[in-house]
C-alpha cells in the first residue's frame, strides 16, 4: 500500500500541472481557514515577529514579510535563471522567436494597467495598485494548460511560457522603479560590491554552487537594508551564473532544475497560503464593485484578452511577428485568458503597493475573482479550440528480428 502511494505521488510530482494544483490547494486552504474559527490563529501566526540580529545588525520582521521578502527571493532567483536561459538559448534567443511573445506581453502588461487606472483615476489612495493586474502567474497558467494533456501544441505552451517570462521581466522592472523605498547609499554600495564579486566568479565560470549561494545571501541582506526590494537581489544574482562552468557542467540548468521542485512545491504554495487568506464573511457582491478590486479583476480578465490577443493579432497582420505552426487565433484567445491568472505576482505587487489591511483584502478579492473567472474560461475555451488528441495506432504484425 505504501509503495503504491509513493509511486502515485512520484507520478503526480512529474506532471507539469502538479505545481499549479498544489498552489490552488494552498490558496483554497488559506481561504477556508481565514473564514473559519481558526482565522485568528492564522492571521496571528503571520504577524508573529521573527528577529535575526548580530551585534548592531538586526532584521526584525513579521513572518509574512519573511515569506514575501525572503522565500520569494529564491523564487525570483529561479525567474532570473529562466530568463537568462531563454534569452541565450530559448524562446527569446532570436527576433523570430521572441517577436510574437514580446508584442503580446507588452499589450498584456499595458492594457490591464490602463484599465485599472481608468477605474481608479479619481481614487488617489488606490492608484498605486496600477501594476497589480499586469502580472501573470506562470505556475497557475501552465498548470491549467497541462490539464488539457497532449492536445496542447508544443508551440502554444512555449508561447505561453515566453509571454510569462517577458511579463516577469516587466514586473521585476516595475518593482525596481516604482515599489522601492527610501534608498540607503551605504547598503547599495555593499550590494554593488557583492554583485561585482558574483560577476567575477561567474566570469571565471566557477563550477561550485557554494560561492554563488553565500554571496547571494549576503547581497540579499544588503539589498533588504538598502530600500530596494530584497527579491531583486535574487534576479541580479541569477544573471551572474554561467551557462557552462569550467568543468563543462551546464551549471545554470543544473541550478534551475535543482530549485524548480522546491519553488513549485514549497515556496510558491507557502506564499499562496500566507497571502490568499481573505475574510469573506460580511462581504457582498457590491464590495467587488469598488474601484480597487474591480479595476484589478477587469484589468486581468478584460485587459489581458485585449492586450495579449489584440497586440498579437495586430503584430502578425503588420508583419512584425508570425503565428506559430499548428496554433490558431482561438487558441491564442484561450492563452490570453490563462495569462490573466495573476495570482502569485499580482498578490506580491499588491503587498508592495499597499499597507492598509483593508486595501490588501480588496486586492486579494480582485485578484482571486479575476483569476478564477480567467482560469475557468480559458480552460473551456481551449478545450473547444484544441484539436482532438491523436488516436493510438493499432499494433501491426510483429516485425521479425533479422
Amino acid at each position: 500500500m505504501i509503495d503504491r502511494v509513493g509511486a502515485a505521488l512520484k507520478d503526480f510530482l512529474k506532471q507539469e500541472s502538479a505545481g499549479g494544483i498544489v498552489l490552488i490547494v494552498a490558496a483554497l486552504l488559506a481561504l477556508v481557514i481565514a473564514n473559519s474559527p481558526a482565522a485568528s490563529a492564522y492571521f496571528g501566526t503571520l504577524e508573529t515577529k521573527l528577529n535575526l540580529s548580530y551585534g548592531s545588525f538586526e532584521i526584525d520582521k513579521p513572518l509574512l514579510l519573511w515569506i514575501n521578502d525572503g522565500l520569494m527571493a529564491i523564487f525570483f532567483f529561479l525567474i532570473g535563471l529562466e530568463v537568462k536561459r531563454e534569452v541565450l538559448e530559448g524562446q527569446l534567443s532570436s527576433w523570430n522567436k521572441a517577436s510574437l511573445p514580446l508584442v503580446a506581453a507588452i499589450g498584456g502588461m499595458a492594457i490591464p494597467a490602463l484599465i485599472f487606472v481608468a477605474f481608479n483615476w479619481n481614487s488617489p489612495e488606490t492608484i498605486d495598485g496600477w501594476a497589480i493586474p499586469a502580472a501573470t502567474d506562470i505556475a497557475f497558467a501552465l498548470g491549467i494548460l497541462s490539464l488539457l494533456g497532449p492536445r496542447v501544441p508544443v508551440a502554444l505552451k512555449a508561447l505561453l511560457l515566453a509571454v510569462a517570462v517577458i511579463d516577469d521581466i516587466g514586473a521585476i522592472t516595475i518593482i525596481a522603479l516604482f515599489y522601492s523605498g527610501e534608498l540607503k547609499i551605504d547598503m547599495l554600495i555593499g550590494a554593488g560590491i557583492t554583485l561585482a564579486a558574483l560577476a567575477i566568479i561567474g566570469r571565471l565560470k566557477f563550477g561550485s554552487r557554494i560561492p554563488y549561494t553565500l554571496l547571494t545571501v549576503l547581497m540579499w541582506v544588503f539589498v533588504l537594508k538598502s530600500g530596494v526590494h530584497a527579491t531583486l537581489a535574487g534576479v541580479a544574482a541569477a544573471m551572474t551564473v554561467p551557462m557552462v562552468a569550467r568543468n563543462g557542467e551546464r551549471l545554470l540548468e543544473k541550478m534551475e532544475h535543482g530549485l524548480h521542485s522546491w519553488v513549485a512545491f514549497l515556496i510558491i504554495p507557502i506564499f499562496g497560503f500566507a497571502n490568499a487568506g481573505v475574510t469573506l464573511i460580511g462581504l457582498s457582491p457590491s464590495d467587488l464593485l469598488e474601484p480597487l478590486p474591480l479595476g484589478i479583476a477587469l484589468g486581468l480578465l478584460i485587459g489581458k484578452q485585449i492586450g495579449i490577443f489584440g497586440f498579437a493579432y495586430v503584430g502578425v497582420k503588420m508583419g512584425i511577428a508570425t503565428l506559430p505552426e499548428k496554433v490558431n487565433w482561438r487558441q491564442i484567445h484561450g492563452l490570453s485568458l490563462l495569462a490573466a491568472i495573476g495570482f502569485t505576482m499580482s498578490l506580491f505587487i499588491g503587498n508592495l503597493a499597499f499597507a492598509d489591511p483593508a486595501q490588501i483584502d480588496a486586492v486579494k478579492l480582485g485578484v482571486l475573482a479575476g483569476s478564477l473567472v480567467a482560469a475557468v474560461s480559458g480552460f473551456f475555451l481551449l478545450k473547444v479550440a484544441l484539436p482532438d488528441a491523436p488516436a493510438e495506432e493499432p499494433a501491426g504484425e510483429p516485425v521479425p528480428v533479422t
